[in-house]
């Protein structure tokens, strides 16, 4: 695309004719600059994008975007606007055509279940043969491509290259797990939505949101960008929902573990085998057996389940998506060789989420509940002590440990999780996430259930110095092992 091309379609700059040149692509980054592309420096939390267009310029850069002038001349040509990040947003989905308007795009935001959701909704749109890309915390699937996810929500310009990608590969629609950094930083301003959907609101994230009430209105961001032709899908069960309803200028369908709403369930039973339930969406209902075990994953499909039905997809053909759906990497994902005691690991890292996640499980201990934990370091101090109390009036033995410490003392964190406990002297306490794990599964019995709660799907341990290799899950198997004296 030619520089002026690209500027009129996104800002009312105009290019000096002799400036004008072809633009191969679009960076945030300048270590990802490639020959021909236009650098978009973008101010971070720590420091100014600025600050590296030396080296943008030395790897290519053929124009510069930023939200001040340069102190130095710049050799290129360069575009002053009043918002980096929103100008990013607008310069990738002008760069890739604004694949957004050829796909069915939905967003999924809310502090829990969004993965979960996501998994679900793909599998029934799957089902109802539109091929379907997805964007989220554990993968992201671009037509045949599975790629890890660095992040929850792209930035902008990977944003629009990845749908431009599905649409290339032939997809209908797409998934979008939205995070309210995202939204905050304008990473899918350009997005057209068909549907926009609310999981469930609790703490996390302050270190970044400071307050409540501004996470609150960060998710809203979602529900303020709908636009008419598309549906706001809401969590009655949540208090938060009558806030976004206010926001939504389109239809909005609710959905309930109870009655009153447009979609709801009925749960028949729930074991380790999976949740067998009644779907009902209007006067239609459909029996749903699922490998996803508890209510919260009943609320997840729920959540699925109407934005399917949004998208005009019926009830037995979102059946079948939901059961065609065996697990969910890190979401209660059990970890099985042939013991007589259950072993679980998952992605539980809020008070909410571990609250849910050992609601579910203590039911179906036929022995003690053991539990598995940490904190991450460096991010919201306020939710570990909270989460100590849920751990401790949930669980029958409880293992602190360290989970992501970043550049924290991990004995700092452990002490701020116990200060929430009654009884902090009866938790086992090992910094060492490996020797915690360990130290549980050897402690397990017959009919016991061990929870690893923190980390699920990630297969990294950061610390001050770094990122290391660590799974959850590998590491219970390597206990079971050594339990087994393998």
């Amino acid at each position: 695309m030619r520089l002026s091309q690209l500027w009129r379609a996104a800002t009312d700059a105009v290019v000096d004719p002799r400036d004008d040149r072809e633009v191969a692509g679009l960076a945030v980054d300048s270590r990802r600059v490639r020959p021909g592309d236009c650098f978009i420096a973008v101010a971070g939390e720590r420091e100014d994008g600025l600050l590296h267009l030396p080296e943008a310029l030395a790897r290519g850069a053929v124009a510069v975007v930023a939200g001040r002038r340069p102190e130095a001349p710049v050799p290129v040509p360069l575009l002053v606007v009043p918002d980096a990040r929103r100008a990013a947003a607008r310069l990738a989905a002008a760069f890739h055509g604004r694949p957004s308007d050829r796909l069915e795009v939905v967003g999924i935001t809310g502090t829990k279940g969004k993965t979960t959701t996501a998994y679900l909704l793909r599998s029934i749109l799957e089902a109802a043969g539109r091929p379907c890309g997805m964007l989220g915390t554990v993968r992201y699937i671009v037509g045949q491509r599975d790629l890890p996810a660095p992040n929850t929500t792209p930035g902008p310009t990977d944003l629009q290259r990845y749908l431009a990608e599905m649409v290339a590969a032939g997809s209908r629609a797409a998934v979008l797990e939205v995070s309210s950094h995202a939204l905050v930083q304008h990473r899918v301003a350009e997005i057209r939505f068909r549907a926009g959907v609310f999981t469930n609101l609790a703490q996390d994230h302050l270190d970044y949101h400071k307050t409540p009430e501004a996470y609150r209105e960060a998710k809203g961001i979602l529900f303020r960008m709908l636009e008419p032709g598309a549906t706001a899908v809401l969590n009655l069960d949540d208090p938060a929902a009558g806030y976004y309803r206010s926001l939504a200028r389109v239809p909005v369908v609710g959905y309930s573990l109870g009655p009153g709403a447009e979609v709801t369930a009925e749960i028949h039973a729930i074991d380790f085998r999976g949740t067998r339930l009644t779907l009902r969406a209007g006067d239609a209902s459909a029996p749903v057996a699922t490998r996803l075990m508890g209510r919260h994953n009943v609320s997840n499909i729920l959540a699925a389940a109407a934005a399917a039905r949004a998208l005009g997809v019926g009830l037995d053909t979102i059946r079948r998506g939901v059961e065609a759906l065996e697990a969910v990497p890190g979401r209660l994902e059990p970890v099985d060789a042939g013991q007589d005691f259950a072993v679980l690991v998952d992605y539980a890292h809020t008070e909410a989420s571990l609250r849910s996640v050992l609601s579910c499980l203590r039911p179906l201990a036929r022995g003690r509940l053991l539990c598995v934990f940490g904190c991450g370091g460096d991010r919201d101090r306020g939710k570990r002590p909270a989460m100590g109390r849920a751990a401790e009036s949930l669980a029958d033995i409880v293992f602190l440990t360290s989970d992501n410490p970043r550049s924290e003392d991990p004995e700092v964190v452990l002490a701020e999780i116990r200060g929430g406990m009654r009884e902090p002297g009866r938790a086992r306490v090992l910094p060492d996430r490996r020797e915690a794990i360990r130290a549980a599964i050897a402690e397990a019995r017959a009919g016991d259930v061990v929870l690893i709660a923190g980390k699920g799907h990630e297969t990294y341990q950061i610390f001050r110095d770094g990122a290391r290799p660590f799974d959850d899950r590998a590491e219970a198997r390597e206990a079971l092992k050594e339990r087994r004296g393998v």
